[in-house]
């Protein structure tokens, strides 16, 4: 640090010390706990004996001031002594195999790591064997230090969470530097999606300029609202051509996906909806300004009440309903904007945005009555909507599609197995919609596909319980299915159970893992964004939390197609995948990156990764085609000196056994988050052509992602439905 940045740093962490310490001016050990905001207490009471340096029992600033200026300004020697003294439980100026157990035992449970006592053992030998060189039965300072020295990214940032915690804000450095959305990478990245919202733009103030001309001879207000008029028949038809889902899937495939941002068409719907809000209001407003305006210079005989809310005023086509069905069309709109708001739609509520979405129909009747020019607009892709919905009823009810098989996963995921009729074809990443007549009759709702089209008989789906929907899913396999025999019932329960399809329980395959025979009904499929991938050269999947089941059958259909590229020597056996590009796959390397918040929920896909896995057992001559990499986002990372002995012991056991001991893969699974920067700046240096990103998960990475997509000049796609 500077002279500067000390004297700040001085300053922000005597404010802290005080707002905490109170009037007594000391931190004992509880205060000290909930400062740090450690999970386990034996390292906040290892951290608390170190920093009471005189033994008092509570910690001054002074001793504060004095052990952080050690961790945070002191040389690498001092900050392993601390953590020596840190790991040498008993004082005694080694430590024993014992005394490491205790600490890897604290370090698991602070990264929400569960392993067996046996796996404890065995990464407790691990660490111990390789640290203890003079195989003395214990181990020094001196060997501690050369053991962690053999790990150089943990040197460079030892550090530790008290450091952290009183460390000042980071001075605003990106103050002086260029926006995101005036750099260069972004207009490239993004020029389809900012040219098509030009040319919408542009339409929007023509058909503007056009209307108001038109209606020259009115007020100034009486304009205004005719103009907004007349974008609103354009855009309360373009909002349901951007979610003609057949259409758009098939587009995808032609030489139109080159020009218009199709993968885009989410977004795109949301922004017209919010265009069709603001229409909205500034049409009903300078309406009834210019009634108002009207009244003063001339009594009409209305009051404003029975201009807005009768039909008096004989205003409209269809017996004079206009402002009526106008106040009514205000309040629907409002409330499909309000239902389709992000803190609705996320919060469990999902229900709630499904039912109220489904007054498009009435707004559509409505805007028929209130205006005599919509129909002209509505005409040709209501009809095109209308064949789509025909179509879409047709395909769900050919065929019988059944639930056959239920697993319930960690997590509350709920995944389904249904048997897959033959006219049902798909591509890898494409998505259904689902009704399950006994979960809810009339619902439908939209999961990816997580098996592969080249599996022929089923379908999978990995459902995660966030709403209403998904947990009465999951509670309905959950709880047993126990039907009273009373009298009066027994044939009302016979009768439900035959014609509902209710679970019957034929075989189990574990405590969570059923058969059973459930009717369902499927729409679809449709294409999304993952369309891309064998279009591409380097293909970058990134999965976040469930975000993986598009990419579960993605790389299951990469790995199908890798086998049938596979050659075997005949002579000697060995394997090896010929690099053709052909039509179907131009893929050359795949990174798969899969960021999971605990452990449980990598057992989600477990057992499709190990398959994987073993797919490339043998060396390629150019690297492995498929490269996994895993992130645990609860478990403390090597930088920090609460998590640095288990990850380390992590890295010797992965090493010795060939499997991870979190996964049970061979991929090592990473502590924290990924490093974007250093992720991609290694992805660009591999050379493999190209690189698209494609990432399914939550928003907040998404913006994450994609501007480091953008620094590195790679092509970034989001699932979106």
């Amino acid at each position: 640090m500077s002279v500067d940045e000390d004297a700040r740093w001085l300053e922000w962490v005597t404010k802290q010390f005080e707002s905490i310490a109170g009037d007594d001016k000391e931190i004992d050990l509880e205060e000290f706990k909930t400062a740090l905001k450690v999970k386990e207490s034996f390292f906040a009471e290892r951290f608390f004996a170190l920093f009471d340096s005189d033994g008092s029992g509570s910690i001054s600033l002074d001793e504060l001031l004095k052990a952080l200026s050690l961790l945070i300004h002191g040389n690498e020697t001092d900050k392993l002594c601390f953590l020596f003294q840190v790991y040498d439980v008993d004082g005694s100026g080694s430590i024993d195999p014992d005394e490491l157990k205790t600490v890897l035992k604290s370090c698991l449970r602070e990264s929400a790591i569960s392993l067996p006592e046996e796996k404890l053992d065995d990464l407790t030998l691990a660490l111990f064997e390789s640290a203890d060189k003079d195989n003395s039965g214990s181990i020094t300072f001196e060997e501690l230090k050369a053991e962690l020295e053999s790990f150089p990214e943990v040197m460079e940032n030892l550090t530790i969470s008290a450091a952290n915690w009183l460390k000042p804000p980071e001075q605003d450095q990106k103050k002086h530097q260029t926006p995101r959305y005036l750099t260069r990478a972004y207009w490239q990245n993004n020029s389809r999606k900012l040219l098509f919202l030009c040319m919408y733009a542009l339409l929007n103030l023509l058909l503007f300029i056009f209307a108001v001309l038109q209606h020259s001879y009115g007020s100034a207000w009486f304009m205004v609202a005719k103009g907004c008029g007349q974008c609103l028949n354009f855009n309360c038809t373009f909002v349901m051509v951007l979610m003609l889902r057949r259409c758009l899937t098939w587009l995808r495939a032609t030489w139109v996906m080159k020009i218009l941002p199709l993968d885009q068409n989410i977004l795109l719907h949301q922004i017209v909806g919010f265009a069709i809000f603001g229409f909205t209001l500034v049409h009903t407003a300078a309406h009834v300004i210019n009634f108002v305006l009207s009244q003063q210079s001339e009594q009409s005989g209305f009051s404003l009440w029975e201009y807005l809310l009768t039909t008096r005023p004989g205003i409209g086509w269809v017996k004079g309903t206009a402002s009526l069905t106008g106040v009514v069309l205000q309040l629907l709109i409002l409330l499909m904007v309000f239902c389709s708001s992000t803190f609705v739609r996320r919060s469990g509520h999902f229900e709630v945005f499904y039912w109220s979405h489904l007054s498009y129909i009435w707004v559509w009747v409505l805007l028929i009555i209130h205006c005599a020019n919509f129909w002209k607009w509505f005409v040709v892709p209501g009809l095109v909507f209308l064949l789509e919905k025909i179509v879409g009823i047709a395909v769900s009810r050919m065929g019988g599609l059944y639930i056959v098989e239920v697993d319930l996963l960690p997590s509350k995921v709920t995944h389904l197995v249904i048997r897959r009729p033959q006219f049902f074809h798909f591509k890898p990443g494409d998505y259904i919609y689902i009704n399950i007549p006994v979960i809810a009759k009339y619902e439908w709702h939209p999961f990816t596909i997580s098996s592969a089209p080249e599996q022929s008989d089923i379908l999978w789906l990995h459902v995660r319980s966030m709403g209403q929907w998904t947990n009465r899913l999951y509670e309905y396999f959950r709880q047993p299915q126990s039907h009273a025999l009373c009298p009066r019932r027994l044939a009302t329960s016979l009768r439900k159970r035959r014609q509902q399809g209710k679970l019957q329980v034929s075989a189990k395959l574990g405590e969570n893992h059923r058969f059973c025979n459930i009717k369902c009904y499927v729409d679809g499929p449709y294409g999304t964004p993952t369309r891309q991938i064998f279009a591409s050269e380097h293909a970058v999947l990134i999965g976040a939390g469930i975000g993986i089941t598009p990419f579960a059958s993605i790389l299951q259909s990469i790995m199908y197609r890798y086998r049938m590229r596979k050659q075997t020597c005949p002579s000697c056996s060995y394997s090896w995948c010929e690099n053709i590009k052909d039509s179907d796959m131009k893929l050359r390397k795949v990174d798969f990156i899969w960021i999971n918040r605990d452990q449980k929920s990598f057992e989600w896909f477990v057992s499709l990764l190990t398959k994987l896995e073993m797919d490339q057992a043998d060396e390629e001559p150019e690297g492995r085609f498929l490269e996994m990499h895993m992130y645990m986002t609860s478990a403390l990372g090597k930088n920090d000196m609460k998590a640095i002995g288990l990850q380390m012991a992590l890295d010797l056991l992965a090493k010795k056994e060939m499997r991870d001991s979190i996964t049970g893969l061979r991929t090592r699974t990473q502590p924290g988050r990924p490093e974007w920067g250093k992720v991609f700046q290694k992805l660009s240096m591999e050379k493999k052509g190209k690189v698209h990103v494609f990432y399914c998960g939550a928003p907040a990475l998404a913006k994450v992602i994609k501007a480091q997509s953008e620094v590195f000049g790679f092509n970034f796609y989001k699932e979106n439905f």
